[in-house]
């Protein structure tokens, strides 16, 4: 091997053509030996970088990527937001109320005394108000209160949804992953077959030059290699779709070319962690807020109230001339008709309460049977994995025992070739069958979320 760089030429190590050497490589500087140790050092360096931008990924990395790149995250932050405006609006309620009000009026009659006084002037019939209106809370029966809570449960509620929404993402990264590692398994196996079918192919070549075989013979392998790299191609096509998808889907572009840590992972916990029954109890939360507010829209609230005005007449009646005046005092105020509604309100929640755990209910059903499906779908696999291991044991002798069989002319090369596919078709089952097993196993703990 030569690589040739402007008047750089790297020849391997130990070619009697080496003029100077360094660390394994020798070198004929024809612009000098420093700019060639220069170049060569970029060289190395340029490889070392490429093998470092490659990397290992673990299924649950991609899965925190997958979350983290997926849109729907950004719904985090605007609940956030929505939740702090909420209570800040109603923290709001403890300030002073001020209102300003006008009024300019007309009417049939006014007040007037029974008989005519001096120095008293009758009142007009067009009257004129302007108010202002102060109002400080003192106790509102828990309302404001109330109100806070029922924004920050809203809150929880929509950051539990959005979780829960979030986690099923899980399941489309362990579908990718797992069939990514089973596309290059395959592609192992498709890569042994074919040098299988090689080294077969050259004992047939020998063979026919011998007598022993047939050229048809020779014709059939190399069929059969055919074969083996259209099966290669329609491998690998399929495992750079999957990982176009992951790469997609995570945010990550080099997965690509990087490869992935196979997981070991084995069941620890039985006990159920999805998102989903936090979410059912963040519902169940925000009822219990929401009966909170309604038995406060019951209670009586007490208010200061000041209130200073300017019109014609003022506070006396009978002085007909426009004056300011003021008001103040404690108000006691109780909407009785709020107690009408009670009872349906608190029932119509008690019915969505209801409605919640019959949700949460079916779903641990649901989910109590696919747990079980699961987990009788993973000691299937492992006794199938042990069958496996005894299937290609007896397939290798069986193999061997067919390759002397051809040797001695007492089998056809058909018959060889049939036997090199059925030790394929077992690795392949093999190896299927223990990706299988592992995405099982993730696919038991996406279920409880372990």
């Amino acid at each position: 091997m030569k690589l040739n760089i402007s008047k750089l030429t790297l020849y391997p190590w130990g070619d009697t053509r080496t003029s100077t050497r360094y660390s394994g490589l020798g070198l004929s500087l024809g612009m000098g030996y420093g700019f060639g140790l220069v170049l060569c050092f970029c060289f190395l360096g340029t490889l070392a970088s490429y093998g470092q931008s490659l990397r290992e990924w673990s299924i649950e990395e991609l899965q925190l990527s997958a979350e983290r790149n997926y849109p729907l995250v950004k719904q985090y932050d605007l609940i956030e937001q929505s939740r702090d405006f909420s209570v800040s609006n109603a923290s709001k309620g403890y300030l002073p109320h001020i209102s300003l009000s006008g009024r300019v009026s007309f009417q049939s009659d006014v007040t007037q005394l029974p008989t005519a006084m001096p120095g008293i002037t009758p009142m007009n019939k067009d009257q004129y108000q302007a108010l202002l209106e102060i109002n400080q809370t003192i106790w509102d029966g828990g309302a404001i209160e109330s109100q806070k809570k029922i924004a920050r449960a809203t809150s929880e509620t929509e950051m539990k949804k959005t979780t829960a929404d979030l986690y099923a993402i899980r399941e489309r990264v362990n579908q990718l992953f797992f069939g990514i590692l089973l596309y290059e398994e395959q592609i192992k196996q498709t890569e042994i077959l074919t040098d299988e079918l090689n080294n077969n192919l050259k004992r047939v070549v020998a063979f026919v030059e011998n007598g022993i075989a047939l050229k048809s013979d020779v014709d059939a392998i190399k069929v059969e290699i055919l074969k083996a790299s259209q099966r290669m191609e329609e491998l690998k096509m399929a495992e750079r779709t999957y990982r176009e998808m992951l790469g997609a889907l995570t945010g990550i572009e080099s997965v690509r070319s990087d490869s992935f840590k196979r997981p070991v992972g084995d069941l620890i916990s039985s006990e159920n962690r999805r998102p989903e029954l936090e979410y059912f109890k963040s519902q169940l939360n925000l009822i219990k807020s929401q009966e909170s507010s309604i038995k406060a829209t019951t209670m009586p609230r007490l208010n200061l109230f000041l209130q200073g005005g300017y019109g014609n007449p003022g506070l006396n009646m009978l002085k007909n001339e426009f004056s300011a005046y003021y008001i103040g005092g404690v108000r006691l105020v109780w909407n009785i008709g709020a107690l009408y509604t009670r009872g349906n309100s608190l029932k119509r929640l008690e019915a969505g309460r209801e409605s919640i755990m019959v949700q949460r209910e079916t779903f641990l059903f649901n989910s109590s049977l696919a747990e079980r499906q699961q987990l009788n779908e993973i000691t299937k696999l492992n006794n199938l994995l042990k069958a496996d291991d005894e299937i290609i044991t007896l397939r290798e002798s069986i193999k061997r025992s067919a390759e002397m069989r051809v040797q001695e002319g007492t089998m056809s090369v058909s018959d060889l070739i049939r036997e090199i596919n059925a030790l394929n078709l077992a690795r392949q089952e093999r190896a299927t069958h223990e990706i299988m097993h592992q995405m099982a196993i993730y696919s038991f703990k996406y279920l409880i979320n372990n």
